[in-house]
């Protein structure tokens, strides 16, 4: 490992199930340069994502009802806006002068969110998920293998009373779950996972990030199997409004930096920002180590076996079980996600979900970096967070499932964790299609 927690105990994390990165110069070159932005009013201005996201959040907010969703073009390093002009032709305006590339479309944000209300009183079935995607401007629907028989049926109908041009299912051969696993990695009550990031605590003790469901394995966690425990789950919310947790490290001298191991080198997190669909993520866990990939859509209704999950991102990275919790970030050091779970697996791809870091520190009152969030995206932040929100009905951890029997998440209950996202123990490691930081982003 290239850190360590100090001073009173060393940095115990192995890095065994840290993706091997092959010719690994790969670490960010021009992570703090500044891309080219145009301030020429004769739009569109190139953007980096982080700042696309700014200005999505600004033109949500200076259009109102107009402003029907956002994405960034990647290839372009524009922001692209969707608005319901009707006869009013100045929104178009103001959104060109800001800086974005403006596309005129049919479905207002407002009917969207209306379509997601529906499906979410008329199709709440485990192994479905939706999330409106701005490119194409209607939601997206996506059912697991599962989903068959009179659940398919439903689905479908709900899906077309919504109207034509509202919604398309979309069907996965995987089954979404959280990706919690057993095995020999971070441990409690035998379950694994991937630590998110490091923050500091809202009463000032150092901490960290994970999945919530994560929670479901137990209280403590460790380091090695059967080994001392290092830290205490503080808050936990699974299921419900996110899947996170807040873990606090048992030494209060505990020095744990701000960064992401993704083998042999560091990148460093210098903040929490909001996802931009379109933007390009990298995704740290245990089990598979470094992969990347696109934001699809933001705010997600996820339906678990164990319940549902509202407002996570859905991307098109993969991972497996024991990645869950895990870091996804910004190639220029900027903390998106907590892995939660979805479908499919790094070998055939799939789905995967993951809890927006920015709403973590808002429910729990921690800080991330220097304290700044940049951003403040399409995504709200603020869903309230506090002990004993764990699970509900008693759902627990189990093998690869994340769901026990009668394994109650309460004040304090557990969580598993890589530091930084690294995996320990003997983890599999992943090279293909993963030559560092730079990443594929389709």
């Amino acid at each position: 490992m290239s850190h360590k927690r100090i001073p009173k105990r060393k940095a115990a994390i192995a890095a065994g199930s840290v993706v091997a990165l092959g010719a690994a110069a790969i670490l960010l070159p021009n992570a703090n340069a500044s891309q080219d932005g145009s301030s020429n009013d004769a739009a569109p201005r190139t953007l980096k994502a982080g700042d696309a996201s700014d200005l999505a959040s600004r033109l949500s907010e200076m259009l109102g009802d107009a402003f029907a969703g956002s994405y960034y073009d990647s290839g372009k390093k524009q922001l692209v806006v969707n608005v319901v002009a009707g006869d009013d032709n100045d929104v178009v305006v103001q959104a060109e002068r800001a800086g974005a590339v403006v596309r005129e479309v049919d479905n207002s944000m407002q009917e969207l969110e209306a379509g997601a209300k529906t499906l979410k009183a008329r199709a709440t079935i485990p192994g479905t998920s939706w999330a409106v995607d701005p490119r194409t401007n209607k939601i997206l629907v996506t059912a697991d293998r599962t989903v068959t028989g009179e659940k398919w049926d439903r689905l479908e109908s709900t899906v077309k009373s919504l109207g034509s041009g509202m919604a398309t299912i979309k069907k996965s051969s995987g089954t979404f779950k959280p990706f919690v696993s057993g095995g020999d990695a971070i441990f409690a009550g035998g379950a694994r996972c991937s630590l998110g990031f490091n923050v500091t605590a809202s009463d000032g003790s150092p901490a960290f990030l994970t999945a919530g469901h994560c929670t479901l394995g137990g209280n403590e966690w460790s380091d090695q199997q059967g080994g001392r425990p290092i830290a205490t789950v503080d808050q936990s919310v699974f299921p419900g409004e996110g899947d996170f947790a807040l873990v606090k490290y048992n030494d209060p001298a505990t020095q744990a930096p701000s960064e992401v191991n993704v083998g042999g080198q560091t990148v460093a997190i210098s903040q929490a920002a909001e996802a931009t669909v379109g933007q390009q993520v990298f995704r740290m866990g245990s089990t598979t180590g470094l992969s990347d990939g696109q934001v699809l859509g933001l705010n997600a209704t996820v339906n678990y076996p164990e319940g549902t999950v509202t407002g996570l991102i859905q991307t098109n990275v993969c991972a497996e079980p024991g990645d869950s919790g895990g870091s996804l970030f910004t190639q220029d050091g900027l903390a998106i996600g907590l892995t939660s779970g979805g479908s499919g697996d790094c070998t055939r791809g799939g789905e995967t979900f993951f809890q927006p870091v920015t709403t973590a520190l808002a429910a729990t009152g921690a800080t991330l970096g220097e304290g700044g969030q940049a951003g403040a995206g399409e995504q709200g932040a603020g869903q309230e967070a506090g002990n004993g929100q764990g699970a509900e009905n008693g759902q627990g951890a189990g093998n690869g499932q994340g769901a026990g029997n009668g394994q109650g998440a309460g004040n304090g209950q557990g969580a598993q964790g890589a530091e930084n996202g690294q995996g320990a123990g003997n983890g599999r490691q992943r090279t293909e299609n993963h030559s560092g930081l730079t990443g594929t982003g389709d």
